[in-house]
């Protein structure tokens, strides 16, 4: 059967529904699955938090036998294997579901085509590449995961209109206003992770959570760069770290003991055993190398990362070519004198970037470019 306007309307419907629980679903990716029977939606999930159940055995529970015959609309190519729940391709052959349209192919070498092959050996009907960018786009986090063993990374901006991202010495400045830091909330909350560098927390003291009513349950892993522990005990991240975890990159932990009854060395353990007493985690792993970093995270089920704080920090992620996503908001405030000046704006976005649209925030522009998948 050849690709129809209904496919594309429905599989839209799944990519939208997929978006729900961005960030919330630990390793698996967030999947949208529609159960649709002579144009009725009779069954429409997506991946439960946490990760478990999967979109396709919730939407084909809520079908129940109205599934027999009808067409699965899913965003991501349905597992074939036995891990921790059983293989949804199984339950959509079980359920007896005569078409299955997919919008991507799982990357993961233990479905990648088997879950098509099993459903058609079933003798269902298989569509696969409905709406394909649209749908690796919700699902760019688990893409880059899956094949780059990394994961998706966003540098968030916000630059004054002459050209600053902040004052020396002043601290959090409010560039944007109220509608376009809503936005940034609503971004932090599909995230997994949001990382500064440490004289972003210093300057700044922020919290890092996600502060939109409703949405506080959903704060990412907050993250900083800190070579030589200096994050101070009494900082917000720390006195919240038993609420929302943080994360302190510091050091290889060879470096520490470089000589032995060294003075620093020793005040660094110190550093690091408050931290830790105080629930921060301390990780040892060159805090200027993202390339290493990345991977290193990519291990702690970490898919998607907010890079928010610091032009050294967005220089060093941006210089390692290691930015999949760039949100560049433009604000017409003034910073003047003493102000810190932005490592991007719109003239010198680096090469194999795309830009993928323009939106308005009140009087603020956000403009956001893309590296291709």
């Amino acid at each position: 059967m050849s690709i129809t306007p209904h496919d594309e309307r429905f599989m839209a419907a799944a990519i939208r529904l997929s978006r729900w629980h961005l960030g919330r679903t630990a390793t698996n990716p967030s999947v949208g699955c529609l159960i649709v029977k002579d144009g009725v939606i009779v069954g429409r999930a997506v991946t439960a938090l946490g990760g478990r159940p999967h979109a396709e055995t919730q939407a084909l529970s809520e079908a129940g036998a109205l599934a027999r015959g009808a067409t699965a609309y899913v965003t991501l190519e349905p597992c074939s294997h036995h891990g921790k729940t059983p293989p949804c391709a199984e339950a959509l052959i079980a359920y007896g579901v005569a078409r299955v349209v997919i919008s991507v192919t799982d990357p993961d070498p233990r479905v990648s085509g088997r879950g098509i092959a099993r459903l058609r050996e079933a003798s269902i009907e298989v569509d696969a590449g409905v709406l394909e960018a649209e749908g690796r786009q919700s699902l760019a986090a688990y893409l880059t995961r899956q094949t780059k063993n990394r994961p998706y990374v966003t540098l968030k901006l916000a630059v004054s209109a002459d050209g600053m991202i902040g004052r020396q010495g002043a601290g959090q400045v409010a560039i944007t206003g109220p509608e376009a830091r809503a936005q940034v909330q609503a971004l932090r909350a599909e995230t997994d992770a949001i990382l500064v560098g440490i004289g972003t927390a210093i300057a700044d003291d922020p919290l890092l959570t996600v502060r939109s009513p409703g949405l506080e349950s959903q704060s990412p892993i907050r993250i900083v760069l800190d070579p030589s522990l200096a994050l101070p005990l009494t900082s917000r991240l720390v006195g919240t770290a038993r609420e929302v975890p943080v994360i302190v990159v510091t050091s290889e932990e060879g470096s520490l003991s470089q000589a032995k009854g060294d003075i620093a060395s020793t005040e660094m353990e110190s550093c690091r055993a408050a931290l830790e007493a105080a629930g921060v985690e301390v990780v040892h792993c060159n805090p200027y190398h993202p390339e290493v970093l990345l991977p290193a995270l990519a291990t702690r089920g970490i898919s998607s990362l907010l890079v928010e704080g610091g032009a050294k920090t967005a220089r060093l992620f941006l210089e390692a070519g290691l930015v999949d996503r760039i949100q560049l908001y433009q604000a017409p405030v003034m910073i003047g004198e003493g102000g810190i000046e932005s490592p991007l704006d719109a003239t010198d976005i680096p090469s194999g970037f795309a830009h993928t649209g323009t939106l308005m925030f009140g009087g603020d522009r956000l403009d956001e470019y893309e590296r291709g998948l």
